[in-house]
């Protein structure tokens, strides 16, 4: 056991006077330079000469005194303090390194206790409080030019400082910033009314950008190893940030993707998309535009209060006007700050002062471009964190998922409202009607006409966008029609839809071979279309009708979505008409795939609400797959559509062959099918599906081979509704084809 040395000073000072008591005096100087010397080790040179002078004192006191033993004891406590300086100086390092080391391991382990980042940060200046003792501990987070105060351990009157001092630094190198003595820094920021001389920046990453500084500064210097402690702090605040960050992402997108698949309609899904988002950025307002022809529409909005703003969003916005339609022509989020000084802004914005916006382009599925665009923003200037950039990529990402998912509903409900008018009221009150509603829901048009074929010739009987009283007068041959579409009598017959853009074919020059220019350059304005999608309407080899679709502003309006959205209604065209066939006729035409003969789309919707309430009533199992073939596209492009339509007839071939009595197949649209499994649990279609998969695995078309992804959900484990169960398989099929499994329940 080793003796502290204010044990051994008093013991030597007792045993001294003790042997002077007895008469044993050659024994008293060396315990006497024993306390000196430990005196002058443990509290320095001015105690250890009052210990040797106290000592001399006694000497006096006893016989035989000689000068030679105060030189002693003077040598002995100089010597004790050189000795002593550096284990004193040690002892305080120690003791300062062991009290920074408690502080640091409370904060860590406190770390993990953080509900937000907003907590972890506040919460830091006070867990490091001891360290900045006689300055402060303070967070900082960027604003504008320079940093903003989150939260301090000692209250400071400054709460914003530039970033050209010491902050700016540790955030622009993104490492710890040490000033041992701030005098000696020209860019030093004093805190009024608290004595500094040592400063350290430690910057806080995020995905690996700086989103806060934590600062400490105090009157003495931070030790090497303090300095390397803190700054593990920092990287162990920046794991703790990542981990906040994950976690409130997943949270995020969980969030948004229920909200979308509970919305009933696009604009629905919108409003609660938007109520998400704006609460979990803290931002102020925000609107989803969809661009339609030559105009932006709000899809949905909220927050927005000022009038100037609700007016734009009332009117649309014109072509080329604010960061949306920047998004729609580059595919490139815009993130911004300063926005009255971005180009093209939106004069009620700029007028308003709004500084912090972003545009983020919401992707979909065969579009060659985002046609729908989240604006987020609000007024007080902030920079965009590279985690709320990613946030953001992400929950577009979904955005665009469940927005396809009601397209497509839209467009359906769309076309079975057709198909209902078309039994109340003359197929020529219709023509009108369906155009409007094939403009408004393809998308890339803004105006449009349909051409019928009436006694050998094409007349114009609807019209928007154009004067049809004028376009009346114009009547074509079949060979005229056929130049104008381009793609051959062959492709016509098969109603294939084909696009035309002034970038790449003279859209008058061609209208002109066959149409009287004074008429279609005024009536029909083709000198302004810049971009045209043409779509046969055929029916038992012959082309009854052409219906055009325009845009007159961008050349790159359509895209395969558009191609997809167009298909849609060339059924119900053709059902117009032919109109004088007999109601029986119509039905099948309305509920089969001429190409397949399997039922359709809307003959699978049908069916599945018939069986659901049958499931209902009786409680009897039902489960449904969505079929989504992998290589067709492949075929299609390389082999030709004609081999595409045999291999989609293949496929419906393949599956009618494996298929069990009571299983009903559909073709869904495109290159997708569906099944319905009536009386029959998710086990059971399972196995059904897995038997589909491998017989559409079979099928190869010159050496290309098709596969599928099939996503099952089942009543009443996965849903109640239609709605819900397609959701659940489309949800499947979808997981299916990004982790390369061709079931999945």
């Amino acid at each position: 056991m080793v003796l502290p040395y204010p044990v051994v000073a008093l013991g030597a000072l007792l045993l001294g006077l003790l042997a002077g008591l007895l008469g044993y005096e050659p024994y008293v100087l060396p315990w006497f330079m024993i306390l000196t010397a430990a005196t002058a080790s443990v509290h320095g040179l001015g105690w250890g000469l009052l210990a040797a002078g106290t000592s001399t004192l006694v000497l006096l006191s006893l016989p035989g005194f000689s000068p030679m033993a105060a030189a002693l004891l003077l040598l002995s406590a100089w010597l004790a303090d050189g000795i002593g300086r550096s284990l004193r100086r040690a002892h305080r390092r120690a003791k300062a390194l062991a009290q920074g080391q408690r502080l640091l391991a409370g904060a860590l382990e406190a770390l993990p206790e953080a509900r937000s980042r907003e907590s972890l940060l506040r919460e830091l200046p006070e867990r490091l409080a001891a360290l900045g003792e006689g300055g402060h501990v303070g967070v900082w987070v960027p604003e504008g030019e320079g940093f903003r105060l989150l939260a301090a351990s000692t209250p400071l009157s400054l709460a914003w400082v530039p970033g050209t001092g010491v902050l700016g630094r540790a955030s622009r190198e993104g490492r710890p910033v040490h000033v041992p003595d701030v005098r000696q820094e020209p860019g030093y920021i004093p805190a009024p009314g608290l004595p500094t001389l040592a400063e350290l920046a430690l910057p806080l990453k995020e995905r690996g950008e700086v989103v806060a500084v934590l600062n400490l500064e105090r009157g003495r210097p931070f030790l090497a190893e303090e300095v390397e402690g803190l700054a593990r702090l920092a990287q162990a605040v920046g794991l703790e940030l990542e981990r906040l960050a994950d976690l409130r992402e997943r949270h995020l997108l969980a969030e948004l993707s229920q909200r979308l698949q509970s919305a009933r309609t696009l604009e629905e899904a919108a409003e609660k998309a938007l109520a998400l988002l704006l609460e979990a950025l803290d931002l102020e307002a925000g609107v989803i535009w969809e661009a339609q022809g030559a105009w932006m529409r709000p899809l949905g909005h909220r927050g927005v209060g000022e009038e100037s703003l609700l007016q734009v969003l009332r009117e649309g916005l014109p072509f080329g006007q604010g960061l949306a339609w920047r998004v729609y022509e580059t595919g490139t989020p815009v993130f911004t700050a300063r926005y009255p000084e971005e180009a093209a802004p939106v004069p009620a914005l700029k007028a308003l002062d709004w500084r912090t916006l972003v545009a983020h382009p919401i992707p979909a599925p065969l579009a060659p471009r985002s046609r729908r665009v989240l604006v987020l923003g609000r007024r007080e200037e902030r920079p965009w964190r590279r985690g709320e950039r990613e946030l953001l990529l992400l929950a577009a990402r979904t955005l665009g998922l469940g927005f396809e998912r009601l397209e497509e509903k839209r467009r359906h409900e769309a076309v079975n409202r057709l198909f209902l008018e078309l039994l109340e009221k003359p197929p020529e009150e219709l023509y009108g009607p369906l155009l409007q509603r094939a403009v408004s829901l393809v998308p890339g048009s803004e105006a449009g006409s349909l051409v019928a074929l009436e006694e050998g010739e094409y007349r114009f009987r609807a019209a928007v966008g154009y004067d049809l009283e004028g376009l009346k007068a114009v009547a074509f041959r079949r060979e005229d029609q056929l130049l104008w579409y381009g793609l051959g009598e062959a492709q016509a017959r098969r109603g294939e839809p084909r696009i035309m853009s002034l970038l790449e074919r003279p859209i008058a020059e061609i209208s002109h071979r066959s149409a009287p220019p004074e008429i279609i350059d005024t009536a029909g304005r083709v000198r302004e279309i810049q971009a045209n999608l043409c779509l046969p309407i055929p029916y038992k080899g012959e082309v009854l009708a052409y219906l055009n679709l325009d845009n007159l502003h961008d050349p790159r309006a359509f895209g395969e979505d558009s191609l997809e959205a167009a298909r849609f209604f060339a059924a119900p065209l053709a059902t117009l008409l032919h109109e004088s066939r007999t109601r029986k006729l119509l039905e099948e035409a309305a509920l089969t795939d001429p190409l397949t003969g399997l039922g359709n789309r809307r003959a699978f919707e049908r069916l599945l609400l018939e069986e659901l309430r049958r499931a209902e009533r009786y409680g009897h199992p039902l489960s449904l797959a969505i079929l989504d073939l992998r290589g067709f596209k492949q075929v299609n492009d390389r082999l030709g559509h004609t081999v595409g339509d045999l291999a989609l007839m293949k496929v419906a071939e393949a599956l009618e062959r494996e298929r069990r009595n009571g299983d009903r197949l559909f073709r869904w649209g495109g290159d997708e099918f569906a099944a319905l499994f009536p009386h029959t649990p998710k086990a059971g279609a399972l196995i059904a599906a897995h038997r589909y998969a491998r017989a559409i695995a079979g099928l190869c078309f010159e050496g290309l081979c098709l596969g599928v992804n099939i996503g099952l959900a089942a009543y009443p484990e996965d849903g109640e509704t239609p709605d819900a169960l397609l959701s659940a398989a489309d949800t499947r099929m979808y997981r299916a084809k990004a982790e390369g499994l061709p079931v999945l329940g």
